[in-house]
């Protein structure tokens, strides 16, 4: 069955965009507000280190204009994504990106100009109670002062922005709404139309051979443009690389952490902890071939049920009703604020025609956060819901107790807001089913958890690896090609999933179609935040009150410290490689109980 149509959709069912903006006009007319003065000199472009006063009007002016950047930038792609066929919507969503780069060019001279300073009059200049709210960004500027160019190549970088984003426009427009896979044969016998947003409900059939047909469906469209997704991915990388190599970092892995200031030793323990550990992925995947009794495990078995027969559906009512009970060890508060968040337009819920593909939370300071959904009415719907949760009331959270340019939190810390809340769910469920007769819920559960560390902690590490291997590539002066692209891809498979798996010819294609390798090195914070949620997780169900406290800091510290310090406010210390491995140490407890 076709995907509906948008307007199909019950009012119910869609996000409330217009709190942000109550109409495509009011939009418009925020947008040449914004366009006029992007065009504007700023006043104070010339005068800005002569004194405190031209300092903080600079950054207050500045601010001002970030937050309405935001507000258009978001109102303008969350309708984009809502129907990315939609000419109009793709339109104000380009004009908005091209507004974004004239104000960033615009205002590129700020930075420079304050680290030129010399630093003792800029930090006479902070002693001034106006401009006390901006020490500590100005702390994290400096920090990065080797990396700042000049004010005229700053322009520069601002301007050539709209083109270093073509490569991931392109596959946004080709894997959203250009990328056609057909039709398959359903478990009654039904053709259907095969998309994105439905293909892991096929790979999660029970019929083998509706599993087959899908992986073989969906793969051979990526193979058919295996060269131009190459191409892609390359040009993305090589703009990468440019920008890393023109602000002298060592590497694209170092420009990206640096960001939120994450030593690169995080990035590279994980990976180690994990390959030092994959022995248990390997142990997994003989679990999984034996409960599936099959003589040859192929990668259209690894979304498989391992419980046979069993199926957990739910309507989305009842998904809301089982996040929010799982929520409970959270508090009343936190609880009250989910259910306000389901009843008054934060969550978009339904797939539809041309609706962009995956989850994911957003928002605009200034109005509630929102939840991007294609529910489907599975058990991993359930999880998602809560996953994005984690994200929006992080959002909620930072928002009320942060300044505007506070209020934004690194995605690093994000994927722990997010994963404990998954955490919580899995804690909620294994709970329910404890006085079941038989063993076949719990042992759907078990599976269910499985798939949460195979596909958050054991892929996503993997795809780290990948993406790290492309950039040194590209770094070291080869051309990334859909060769060698799809060689390394296939032999990290054949080290992550073990000999007894078939490493199938299709997998090879699979990193073609990750939109998250558009935004370099992200995916790995899903594998550090899930193990820190855990951690969290644990303290909290365990009833540590000083855990619970220090977790609520945490979602309200927003960018106000580094990532890394506020997760010490929980308890946890991610530049050692304890925290992956006390993750992997429930992994390998949950295989045991499997037996």
């Amino acid at each position: 069955m076709a995907a509906p149509l948008r307007s199909e959709i019950d009012n119910e069912f869609k996000w409330a965009v217009n709190d942000i903006y109550s109409s495509d006009n009011v939009w418009e007319e925020d947008y040449q507000k914004l366009i006029k003065q992007a065009g504007e000199p700023c006043e104070y472009q010339s005068v800005l280190t002569e004194s405190a006063d031209n300092l903080y009007n600079v950054l207050r002016e500045l601010n001002d204009t970030d937050y309405l950047v935001e507000r258009l930038y978001v109102y303008a792609f969350m309708r984009y994504y809502e129907d990315t066929a939609n000419s109009m919507y793709q339109d104000m969503s380009g004009r908005a990106q091209a507004a974004a780069a004239k104000c960033a060019e615009k205002y590129a001279f700020v930075e420079p100009a304050i680290l030129s300073m010399d630093e003792n009059v800029l930090y006479e200049y902070l002693k001034d109670d106006r401009l006390k709210l901006y020490k500590h960004m100005i702390d994290d500027m400096l920090s990065q002062k080797k990396h700042s160019l000049s004010e005229k190549e700053e322009v520069l970088l601002a301007k050539a922005s709209q083109v270093m984003s073509v490569p991931n426009e392109i596959f946004s427009k080709f894997n959203n709404a250009d990328v056609h896979f057909g039709s398959i044969i359903d478990e009654s016998g039904n053709k259907v139309e095969l998309t994105n947003g439905i293909y892991v409900k096929y790979m999660q059939s029970q019929q083998r051979s509706v599993r087959k047909e899908a992986f073989e469906c969906l793969y051979k469209e990526y193979k058919q443009h295996i060269n131009t997704l190459a191409a892609c991915f390359y040009g993305n990388v090589k703009q990468a690389v440019f920008r890393a190599e023109a602000r002298k970092y060592e590497s694209t892995l170092h420009m990206y952490l640096s960001d939120s200031f994450i030593p690169v030793d995080v990035y590279k323990n994980l990976i180690n902890t994990v390959d030092d550990n994959l022995n248990l992925m390997h142990r997994y995947v003989d679990i999984r071939k034996k409960a599936l009794g099959v003589d040859e495990l192929h990668f259209y078995d690894i979304y498989a049920p391992m419980v046979a027969d069993y199926e957990w559906k739910v309507t989305y009512d009842e998904a809301r009703q089982m996040v929010l009970e799982a929520l409970a060890p959270m508090g009343e508060e936190y609880v009250a604020k989910v259910k306000e968040g389901f009843e008054t337009g934060w969550v978009d819920v339904y797939e539809n025609k041309g609706k962009r593909t995956g989850a994911f939370s957003w928002g605009a300071y200034g109005t509630h956060p929102y939840v991007f959904l294609n529910f489907s009415g599975t058990l991993d719907d359930v999880f998602t819901i809560i996953h994005e949760m984690g994200h929006a009331m992080h959002t909620y959270y930072s928002n009320s107790n942060q300044p505007y340019i506070y209020a934004g939190y690194k995605i690093f810390v994000a994927e722990v807001a997010s994963t404990c809340n998954e955490a919580l769910l899995m804690n909620y469920l294994l709970e329910s089913c404890k006085n079941d007769k038989d063993d076949k819920r719990r042992k759907y559960l078990l599976n269910h958890y499985f798939e949460q560390f195979k596909g958050t902690l054991f892929r996503q590490t993997m795809f780290a690896e990948f993406e790290m291997t492309a950039h040194k590539m590209v770094e070291e002066g080869n051309v990334l090609t859909a060769d060698n692209l799809c060689d390394v891809y296939r032999k990290l498979n054949e080290k992550y999933f073990g000999s007894e798996c078939v490493i199938d010819d299709e997998i090879a294609y699979e990193w073609a179609r990750i939109p998250h390798f558009y935004t370099p090195f992200y995916v790995y914070q899903y594998a550090t935040g899930y193990s820190a949620a855990i951690a969290i997780a644990a303290g909290i169900l365990k009833g540590d009150k000083a855990i619970k406290e220090g977790y609520k800091k945490f979602l309200s510290g927003g960018s106000s410290m580094h990532p890394i310090e506020l997760l010490k406010l929980c308890g946890i210390d991610m530049e050692k490689p304890d925290v992956v491995q006390s993750a992997l140490d429930v992994f390998k407890e949950l295989l045991t109980e499997w037996g």
